[in-house]
């Protein structure tokens, strides 16, 4: 049993890393355990695009990764939790074997944790990454039948590939914007897929281009959405100063109630 993994770190050093799975301590994965849902809601929070000397997020347009709320909150006011996340990415790329040991346990424990009081367990695997798990990971989804995976994802095939029935039935993705991706937006609410936009006001617009917008701030449990719909979401940390276009002005909609 994978009790720590010892990870080489950029500079040389060894990092022991002893937990992946956080649960409250992430103020979005905090409300959807409050929504009676009937989820204890999970995150593995590794580093995003290229922070661990690692790419996480391929497909991340500029403006997305100046608005990443990876260093906003507890993350930006102690440099240990950046630290961390940087080291369990590190843990996935050169210690694979150790990685996938540890997620399997605790993940284990997570689901009997959940049963003693009634529930299940939610467990969105990107919190700041966007890894194709369903192809690096994939017997992850059959080992846990029971779990309900879930994740954001601008990689518009993996998000179509979802709306068609053609990823593992217990994880649901849904498709995020950015100032670049327009064309795949549009491909993927075609599909019947829903896309979460990020807008500038906390009272998020009515309808976008014609589509119903529904508030993605009040839970984070996006599979139980209904489908086809945008996902309004505030940006919070750096994304209040954004001038890229990854944020949407609200100047010109109609706002619907907060």
């Amino acid at each position: 049993m994978v009790k720590a993994i010892a990870v080489k770190m950029e500079d040389g050093s060894v990092v022991n890393v002893s937990r992946l799975l956080g649960q409250g301590d992430n103020p979005k994965l905090v409300k959807s355990d409050k929504s009676e849902s009937g989820y204890l809601t999970y995150g593995l929070s590794l580093a995003p695009a290229l922070t661990s000397g690692f790419q996480t997020c391929p497909f991340a347009s500029d403006g997305c990764k100046q608005a990443c709320i990876f260093t906003s909150g507890f993350g930006g006011l102690f440099p240990s939790i950046p630290a961390a996340r940087i080291a369990k990415t590190r843990a996935w790329f050169l210690n694979r074997d150790e990685f996938k040991s540890m997620l399997r346990r605790e993940l284990a424990n997570a689901v009997k944790a959940a049963a003693k009081v009634g529930k299940l367990v939610a467990l969105r695997l990107n919190v700041f990454s966007d890894i194709p798990w369903e192809k690096t990971f994939p017997e992850l989804f059959t080992e846990f039948p029971t779990v309900q995976f879930y994740d954001y994802t601008k990689n518009g095939h993996r998000a179509i590939a979802h709306a068609k029935g053609t990823m593992p039935a217990n994880y649901h993705l849904t498709f995020s914007r950015s100032e670049t991706n327009d064309k795949e937006v549009t491909q993927v609410l075609k599909s019947g897929n829903s896309v979460t936009v990020v807008f500038d006001n906390k009272k998020i617009p009515a309808t976008w281009n014609g589509y119903e917008v529904i508030n993605g701030d009040q839970t984070d449990l996006r599979f139980l959405d209904k489908r086809g719909v945008i996902v309004g979401l505030y940006a919070k940390g750096k994304g209040r100063k954004d001038t890229s276009g990854f944020v949407v002005s609200t100047k010109r909609v109609p706002l619907a109630m907060a």
